[in-house]
């Protein structure tokens, strides 16, 4: 059967589609900016006006849905993180002329503290660092229902506080959002991935040395994974995420096999980053070791991926048609 080409396809137990994707977008203030990141080659900061340019283009590939992850000027930093719940601010700005624009796309929004934060991290904290749950939970809930009032189609938590998903579903129910969908990071690990990203939002600076392991899970637990996402479908999440991706594909699979919940895995700014570096070297056969990562999620069980791929595939796919 896998002598031939056709007998290998009529064979095949997986697929990826460009349905399958959802492409991450970094937004910044200005008009007409589209800001290199270095450590992610061929991903840009956006001001709006470009984000709905790129947008645009997604949708018009097929791709469902996009996420989006705002880089903050650095006066709007604070130690409260209250710019995350400005009604006015650059993502709900951005929510709202996208949903104007491409009514049709899926617009998801990031719900965390980090790149509203003075010291990077996912929540507030005390004068010893640590960090505070309840009232971060507390911030985290407006910026929620903030972004729903926006318009956003799915609010994404991915701070990893504990309760987070059961008082942002009281609050967008008592609001009246009821079709607002949330997605939430239930199995976010504690991960050496991040770096690119942590770059793009700028918080990397402002985290310095100091982790987030007090918060994010451990990279050696499996089990503990479990718990984290029963705890969040017994909260009211729709969807469950797995972050980062390749090197947790067992997550993913017992995620799947355990809840038959829609299961989303992250294919992360670290990985993003590798493939690219090794393919400027000459190293790899760029498209084919994209192709292949995203097909080993698929085939680990998730139903949906979030990767920095996602527009390239969708144009390598869409010219093959």
């Amino acid at each position: 059967m896998r002598e031939s080409s056709f007998s290998r396809t009529l064979m095949r137990e997986n697929s990826i589609s460009v349905s399958n994707l959802i492409y991450p977008m970094f937004v910044i203030e200005g008009t007409g900016i589209r800001q290199d990141i270095e450590s992610m080659p061929d991903i840009q900061r956006l001001s709006i006006d470009e984000l709905v340019k790129d947008a645009s283009e997604c949708h018009q590939l097929g791709i469902p849905a996009i996420a989006i992850f705002p880089c903050i000027e650095k006066q709007l930093k604070t130690d409260d993180a209250s710019e995350a719940f400005n009604d006015d601010g650059l993502v709900q700005r951005a929510i709202k002329k996208l949903k104007k624009e491409i009514p049709g796309l899926g617009v998801i929004s990031d719900v965390a503290l980090d790149p509203f934060t003075l010291h990077g991290q996912d929540g507030l904290i005390d004068k010893k660092g640590n960090i505070l749950n309840d009232e971060t939970v507390s911030i985290l809930t407006k910026q929620a229902l903030s972004h729903a009032k926006a318009g956003a189609d799915i609010v994404a938590p991915s701070d990893m506080m504990d309760g987070r998903v059961g008082r942002i579903r009281k609050s967008l129910e008592e609001n009246k959002f009821i079709n607002t969908k949330i997605l939430a990071y239930s199995a976010k690990y504690a991960s050496s991935f991040y770096g690119p990203f942590r770059d793009a939002v700028g918080s990397s600076e402002l985290l310095g040395k100091s982790s987030k392991k007090t918060y994010q899970m451990d990279p050696a637990n499996s089990d503990e994974a479990l718990n984290e996402v029963k705890l969040d479908i017994q909260e009211g999440a729709d969807m469950v995420m797995i972050k980062p991706g390749i090197a947790y594909l067992d997550i993913v699979f017992r995620v799947k096999q355990t809840f038959n919940k829609p299961t989303f895995v992250y294919q992360v700014s670290g990985e993003y980053a590798m493939i690219m570096a090794a393919s400027s070297r000459g190293w790899i056969n760029q498209d084919d070791v994209i192709l292949e990562s995203l097909i080993s999620f698929r085939r680990a069980g998730a139903d949906a991926i979030i990767t920095y791929f996602a527009l390239e595939v969708a144009r390598l796919m869409n010219s093959k048609q």
